[in-house]
């Protein structure tokens, strides 16, 4: 209840734009959620002519096999909210327990991990996950692996330039002087301090692996078993004449607006939050 009272106070907190952006992710967790009660048609059965314009019975047309794209368009938003919500949780977590990790103990270990990181900055990441993605096979499950292993990066460098600087405050050696172990610190201070700046990294992060994974999908590497708007891009940019037919307008357009509207929320959302934490902060 109390986070829910805190997301209304961020939520009125936000500028226009900001709310627009808030109403449009819920709007697709809706859509992705209640997918088979808000599509007419299952995503991967033919329900009407090949190649309809929009119309009554399709809204939004249909593809080659006749299946309904809004369908399809309904069922690739779990995909994409599924691949963009797991690999932001896995690297924004994973990456923020490195970085409290490296900046508290500091030595050594810290030194390690900041050349680990730094290597992993030098590499290219887009050939790297094409060629993981093609190793490992086309799964939802090696999809967020993949995307994971290169995310974490960026939540782990800023969290720990944060830990380092809490830990040098002097309410924390006072705390240490009366004998707060590291989970109390870490519970009592270092969370609270950097809950925010995690929960804006896993938003830029969601976008970023939900791209990511529209480029697979539309490079052939995607997961074949699912309706991702990447594939469905794929597939009609595949098709014959496409850019010489009005089959693109919504064949093609449709999940291409979708996955652009989709991202430029999610990036509105984050701008949002990170002025909202500065000014409160």
């Amino acid at each position: 209840m109390n986070i829910f009272l805190k997301f209304i106070r961020y939520i009125s907190a936000f500028s226009l734009m900001g709310k627009i952006s808030t109403f449009i992710i819920i709007f697709m967790i809706i859509i992705a959620v209640f997918a088979p009660l808000v599509s007419p048609y299952p995503p991967d059965k033919s329900s009407g002519p090949a190649l309809s314009p929009p119309g009554s019975k399709h809204i939004m047309g249909t593809d080659d096999l006749g299946y309904d794209i809004w369908s399809q368009i309904a069922h690739g938003a779990r995909v994409s909210l599924i691949i963009g919500i797991g690999t932001a949780l896995l690297a924004s977590f994973g990456g923020g327990i490195v970085g409290i990790i490296a900046g508290y103990k500091g030595g050594l270990l810290d030194k390690t991990i900041m050349r680990i990181i730094d290597i992993m900055i030098v590499l290219p990441d887009l050939p790297l996950i094409i060629i993981l993605a093609a190793f490992l096979g086309p799964s939802l499950v090696n999809i967020i692996f993949v995307l994971t292993i290169f995310s974490w990066i960026r939540p782990a460098r800023i969290v720990r330039s944060q830990i380092l600087m809490l830990k040098e405050m002097d309410y924390i050696n006072s705390a240490k002087t009366y004998g707060a172990g590291v989970m109390y610190l870490l519970k009592k201070h270092f969370l609270p301090e950097i809950f925010p700046i995690i929960a804006v990294n896993m938003i830029r992060l969601s976008s970023r692996a939900i791209v990511s994974e529209a480029g697979l999908s539309f490079l052939g590497l995607g997961d074949p078993a699912s309706k991702s708007w990447g594939r469905i891009i794929h597939y009609a940019t595949n098709f014959r004449g496409i850019y010489y037919t009005p089959f693109w307008k919504w064949w093609l357009l449709y999940p291409w607006l979708t996955l652009i509207i989709l991202v430029l929320a999610l990036a509105f959302l984050s701008q949002e939050l990170e002025k909202v934490y500065s000014l409160r902060k």
